[in-house]
């Protein structure tokens, strides 16, 4: 089973439509049948779940589809780019009783995760009918959430930040071992591909 589409209720379909491009987001879809019925639907770069809203989708109440999590791979990456869209988007921030975070606004901590540990770090923004979206910086995946899409970077940056923390990796690595890696783009695939995985990184 695989999640296709998330609905959000909104108030001005119009409204929600200009600020989803705004976000850079892939429209997919907008059809109208009638005066009572209208479908948009749009995908979030690299995601393969969509979001839908319209005129006749949803009897929830606009605004109230809260917590919608958007993984990245570099959140201060992430959060630049909606500020240089002019979209209103929080300070990073993690939760004081460590990964994961409170509703709302509540144990908000400024500033990444301590130790910059994987799903630690959020940025918040909202659309216009406060619908609430969260970035949450994943770049090791907890064990068993491996999935087709493992090794598959949506954009230079993350690409390049993966890696960045190869080569971090890999330059322990040598310090460790008193040698210097010939075989270094192996180790740089074997530690991307473990990295995504969730499994143990090589050493």
């Amino acid at each position: 089973m695989k999640l296709e589409v998330v609905v959000i209720p909104v108030s001005d379909v119009d409204r929600a439509k200009q600020f989803y491009v705004g976000l850079g987001w892939r429209l997919d879809v907008d059809i109208a049948k009638d005066d009572q019925f209208r479908v948009v639907h749009f995908t979030p770069p690299g995601s393969q779940c969509s979001i839908l809203f319209g005129k006749g989708v949803t009897t929830a109440e606009p605004g109230s589809a809260q917590g919608l999590h958007l993984i990245v791979s570099d959140i201060d990456e992430a959060r630049a780019e909606l500020v240089e869209r002019a979209i209103d988007v929080s300070e990073v921030f993690h939760d004081a009783g460590g990964l994961f975070h409170h509703a709302g606004e509540e144990e908000r901590v400024s500033g990444p995760h301590p130790a910059r540990r994987s799903y630690g770090s959020f940025a918040s923004f909202r659309d216009p009918d406060g619908n609430g979206w969260v970035f949450q910086e994943v770049t090791t995946r907890l064990p068993g959430r491996t999935d087709t899409q493992a090794t598959t970077f949506t954009s230079a940056i993350e690409f390049a930040g993966a890696l960045r923390r190869a080569a971090a990796a890999h330059g322990e690595f040598e310090k460790v071992s008193g040698q210097h890696d010939e075989n270094w783009p192996d180790w740089y695939a074997n530690h991307i591909i473990a990295e995504q995985a969730g499994t143990q990184s090589p050493t």
